[in-house]
């Protein structure tokens, strides 16, 4: 092991490989909260994920140019966009990743060129965590890059999670994912650690580090927590060798909560 690995211990598996939703659960009635602690909820998350993502997709109309996040909830997103579509929805995409384009393929929902110019009506997405100002922490999946890229580019962005992605404070229990380029990426990451003092791993999938399909690389920083998410995104993205983070500050419009009571749709007040 080199110097620059010893304090980089990859111990997070690719969120492709546990996050997909299993088979559809009805909605049982369960206490908020409950998901820090036992698994008692966890059959009724995947129809938490559904019931906000069936909400979501009632934004889009004839004619958007839509931008399509990737994720367990996304995969719901872009069904159900599909079922829309072979009902005479007119629309096209913009993919955020090769599986959120495979998924639309399937569905029947024509794509723009990634690589033209485009203008976004709508992006909808989901995220690993949302704190009381709607800022996010997102990545999970590994496609933060071109998620953010659509985020930037939408004129409305529409965030739908379950109700155990909502925190008081970004951090804690979800590390927060970072990509970096591979060259000299042990230099960079020492300046994240000095920058954070967080606990830095590199992400790997299948024993062999986790590439994104830029071909970065993506450390997960584990911090107890993010109180200046602003400051802290502005600080990363000055370092070297730092392509994007997985904070999104500022960037929602509507948040929408799939929750066992039901959907809460929450506008987010203008700046």
């Amino acid at each position: 092991m080199s110097p620059q690995q010893a304090f980089i211990r990859p111990i997070y598996r690719s969120c492709e490989e546990s996050c997909l939703p299993s088979s559809h659960q009805p909605v049982k009635r369960w206490q908020a909260g409950d998901g820090k602690k036992g698994t008692s909820h966890v059959d009724n998350l995947d129809a938490l994920k559904e019931l906000a993502a069936r909400t979501a997709v009632q934004y889009v109309k004839d004619g958007h140019v839509v931008g399509m996040g990737t994720g367990s909830t996304s995969r719901y997103m872009i069904l159900m966009l599909g079922e829309r579509v072979k009902s005479g929805l007119q629309i096209k995409g913009v993919p955020t990743s090769q599986e959120t384009a495979r998924l639309a393929r399937e569905g029947g929902i024509p794509l723009i060129d990634t690589e033209n110019r485009w203008e976004i009506d709508v992006a909808i997405d989901g995220a690993d965590q949302v704190d009381p100002q709607f800022n996010l922490i997102k990545g999970g999946g590994g496609a933060l890059l071109k998620e953010k890229i659509v985020a930037a580019s939408a004129k409305q962005f529409i965030v739908m999670v379950d109700q155990t992605k909502q925190v008081p404070v970004l951090g804690g229990s979800f590390p927060l994912p970072i990509e970096i380029i591979p060259f000299g990426w042990g230099s960079t990451a020492r300046e994240i650690e000095r920058l954070t003092r967080g606990r830095l791993v590199l992400r790997e999938r299948n024993g062999a580090p986790f590439k994104t399909e830029a071909g970065h690389l993506i450390l997960d920083v584990h911090l107890d927590r993010i109180d200046k998410p602003a400051e802290l995104e502005t600080a990363l993205n000055l370092i070297p060798g730092v392509v994007e983070t997985g904070l999104f500050v500022n960037r929602t419009h509507i948040l929408i909560v799939g929750t066992a009571a039901g959907v809460q749709t929450l506008h987010v007040p203008a700046k």
